[in-house]
């Protein structure tokens, strides 16, 4: 079973190498990869970096983008392989993830998407925000398509679907900021539901001060309920308790923001 994964990038050079390492180093016998790489005219060494790894990526896509979903969409539709899924700049998998991944694609044949465990970490590598990896998880044995409905759960680093569901569900959305990653898997989970992958993690997710989630947490969290609402109904229960979520996660994440404003001040 071949495995299609994408990476975006524009002036990711901080951290670029050692995420094209972490996928390359996927490639077995037993893991058929296509690697895609669509960098936006990176400006920094991302090029420099993209060409040292050359023999390894199967196709790089070079040309300016209007964004991130809009570099991921032209991957994916390059892409052919059975399973498909993106990496940013900044995350890394884990050894063996891939491997895992296509075994447990295989013995699931229905379902249209996996996910599975994803730390947080800092610009160091050193883990952060534990409790709210472990809140997420505790969402998965109960995964449902009424609980994904109530609360994003899912990791975009540890999430992979069958080619033939995206085809089906179409492109991300381009008009959002922030949360078109979380629209996308709603739509995929009607097109055959998700498998849970138990640990250990397939892969880590990287905050610093540039990412996305960090920048835009606000427009993120009220996009993602937009997306439940579409999902399940304005006055359904799920869209109500998400509703909860998202004000208890956006205040939540507002007083680490004041924190770490007033500690960068001493």
């Amino acid at each position: 079973m071949k495995i299609s994964v994408i990476t975006p990038n524009y002036n990711g050079e901080r951290f670029l190498e050692e995420t094209i390492r972490s996928v390359v180093s996927q490639k077995s016998d037993e893991v058929e990869l296509e690697y895609i790489v669509v960098d936006g005219k990176s400006t920094d060494s991302s090029p420099e970096i993209i060409k040292k790894y050359a023999d390894d990526i199967s196709l790089v896509i070079s040309e300016k983008d209007t964004g991130a979903a809009n570099a991921i969409n032209k991957g994916m539709e390059k892409a052919t392989g059975d399973i498909v899924g993106w990496l940013n700049a900044d995350d890394q998998y884990y050894p063996g993830a891939l491997k895992r991944v296509v075994d447990v694609m295989t013995v699931n044949p229905h379902k249209a998407l996996c996910f599975g465990h994803c730390p947080i970490v800092n610009e160091t590598g050193d883990e952060i925000r534990i409790g709210i990896t472990r809140f997420k998880e505790l969402f998965f044995p109960l995964s449902s398509r009424f609980t994904i409905q109530c609360i994003n759960y899912i990791s975009q680093p540890a999430m992979f679907f069958r080619r033939t569901a995206f085809e089906k569900a179409g492109l991300l959305r381009e008009d959002w900021k922030c949360a078109w990653d979380y629209d996308f898997i709603l739509r995929l989970w009607r097109q055959g539901g998700a498998v849970w992958v138990k640990n250990p993690p397939l892969s880590i997710f990287r905050w610093h001060e540039g990412s996305l989630s960090s920048q835009y947490f606000r427009e993120q969290f009220e996009e993602e309920w937009n997306a439940a609402v579409s999902d399940a109904g304005r006055f359904s229960l799920q869209a109500l308790i998400h509703l909860g979520v998202r004000w208890g996660i956006v205040c939540s994440y507002t007083l680490m923001a004041a924190r770490r404003a007033v500690k960068q001040t001493k």
